[in-house]
């Protein structure tokens, strides 16, 4: 009988619904596109989620300022994002909103039994007050910062509080062993918690008041609401705890910006170990974009928003700017600069000129040659070019499994680049001159049209609308009717050597990449 394919669960944060979509939420959620993809070709039954954090207090107020109600501003936002998500191709399986009942019904329930349980308590707290984050600052980090926010640099508020109470105090031990063992990544980041944890852990409110009924109350205590961030975190569980869905927890991957690790690296493992459920298998914090050399504000004027977004995809193609933040991105430790020149070179060097004008290369020879359709490969099962494939498919898996997708990405390129250095050794278009050698010829244009269908087999998780392309020209029938509509593919048995068939039609079609010339 045949097996059960593997679950993958993949989640980006949920987005603010005060914001409107720009390139942090857009890179966050390609990132997860890019591996929820992969998961899919490998045939796993992959969930991957993403959604709006709604029940902020500045959701009220910004409401209010456009004289409508907190729903019917979420309601406005959270369609904008979605549309946005739409539009750049981002396959998510479902898309969450804090203010649905959904979400609602099982955040109570599981606050009920954090109360039942004593994990949370009622107490008195008085702290430090970010405003902009809506969360408080510990006395120590306040002080580092001059006690203003290390985000927006805004003063810190003193603030006192009637406040239910999550015992964090008491997971020490246990959050410590799950950071040891490798929660968190980048390593970097998983240290920047240890630290802190060692350091010894407080108590943290859940719940807050003035919230002028917007969010959801504590239960018991209907002049309390359960603070933003716990409602928040609690998504990733609430959208997955059905009878249909059960299976695909815990997460695998949670993926972040860094500036929101300590509530998903800490405070989400250490609730769910209260509530007896699985922690997730990781939680992977990425870095920010800046721009120019310059970090983005809405202040300078220098923030990438969604209608630059649109400019890009409308001036390059959208998997052009997937390449890029797939490739150039701040995946790691280290910020990543967003400019239009370091854009341009990455697509005319990696898109153009390596990509683009290899598939053409070889779909014209064979047009040329083989009046369009795939010859007959040699004697040699490959040779070098099959060699290439292996190591390449070997390489891009094990780092599309450690996420390392600009890893990857080269992976699949250094097949790319082994096809160009293959033609220029054998130089099929000069032995072509020779009727004789014509099964010569054929045998290298068969390896190189098969080196590059494994090669956009690697490449689709990130370049998905040119490489299902690719796929229409050279007769992917089959691969294209497996992975639409979220479908699975068979990853190992597709990046067989050996698999295009001989008489397959080949066809050039207009440049993938045309190559970009600034005006």
């Amino acid at each position: 009988m045949p097996t059960e394919p593997e679950t993958f669960y993949i989640t980006t944060p949920i987005y603010y619904v005060n914001d409107r979509p720009h390139i942090g939420h857009v890179y966050s959620s390609t990132v997860a596109d890019a591996v929820a993809r992969y998961h899919r070709l490998r045939g796993d039954d992959t969930f991957f989620l993403t959604g709006t954090d709604e029940h902020a207090a500045k959701v009220v107020t910004a409401a209010a300022e456009r004289g409508l109600g907190p729903q019917e501003w979420a309601d406005r936002n959270a369609a904008a994002f979605q549309e946005a998500f739409a539009r750049l191709g981002i396959s998510n399986d479902d898309f969450i909103r804090t203010s649905e009942a959904r979400h609602r019904e099982r955040v109570t329930g599981y606050v009920r039994r954090l109360l039942d349980s004593g994990d949370v308590y009622l107490g008195e707290y008085e702290g430090w007050y970010d405003a902009g984050q809506e969360e408080y600052v510990p006395e120590n980090k306040a002080k580092e910062s001059d006690f203003r926010s290390p985000i927006n640099g805004q003063p810190l508020v003193r603030k006192s509080e009637h406040n239910a109470f999550f015992r964090l105090s008491a997971y020490r031990d246990a959050l410590l062993e799950l950071l040891e063992a490798g929660l968190v990544q980048p390593e970097a980041r998983r240290n920047e918690l240890l630290a802190r944890v060692r350091e010894g852990l407080n108590d943290v409110p859940v719940s807050r008041t003035g919230t002028q009924g917007w969010g959801i109350p504590v239960p018991g205590t209907p002049d309390q609401t359960i603070y933003v961030w716990i409602d928040a975190l609690m998504n990733y569980l609430t959208t997955v705890d059905t009878d249909e869905r059960r299976g695909y927890w815990p997460a695998d991957v949670h993926l972040i910006a860094k500036d929101i690790l300590w509530f998903h690296g800490v405070i989400w493992p250490a609730l769910l170990l209260a509530l007896g459920r699985p922690v997730p298998r990781r939680v992977y914090a990425h870095s920010f974009w800046i721009r120019d050399g310059r970090k983005m504000s809405k202040s300078l004027g220098n923030f990438i928003d969604l209608e630059q977004i649109d400019e890009y995809v409308g001036r390059f193609s959208l998997d052009a700017l997937r390449w890029f933040l797939l490739t150039q991105g701040p995946l790691g430790t280290t910020d990543a600069d967003f400019a239009e020149s370091k854009f341009i070179e990455v697509y005319n060097s990696d898109l153009a000129n390596t990509l683009g004008n290899s598939f053409s290369r070889v779909a014209n020879m064979i047009g040329r040659y083989f009046g369009g359709q795939a010859p007959e490969g040699g004697p040699g099962e490959g040779g070098e070019l099959r060699a290439a494939a292996e190591r390449s498919v070997a390489s891009y898996r094990a780092a599309m499994d450690e996420l390392r997708l600009d890893d990857a990405a080269g992976a699949a390129m250094e097949l790319v680049r082994a096809i160009d250095g293959y033609i220029e050794r054998t130089a099929p278009f000069r032995l072509a001159k020779d009727p004789e050698r014509m099964p010569e010829v054929g045998a290298i244009l068969y390896d190189c049209a098969e080196a590059m269908r494994i090669a956009s087999l690697l490449l689709w998780p990130v370049l998905p609308e040119k490489m299902e392309e690719v796929w229409r020209r050279t007769g992917g029938h089959a691969y294209l009717a497996a992975v639409a509509e979220r479908g699975r593919g068979s990853f190992d048995a597709w990046t067989a050597w050996g698999l295009l068939r001989p008489g397959t039609p080949i066809a050039k079609g207009e440049a993938l990449f045309p190559r970009f010339q600034a005006p």
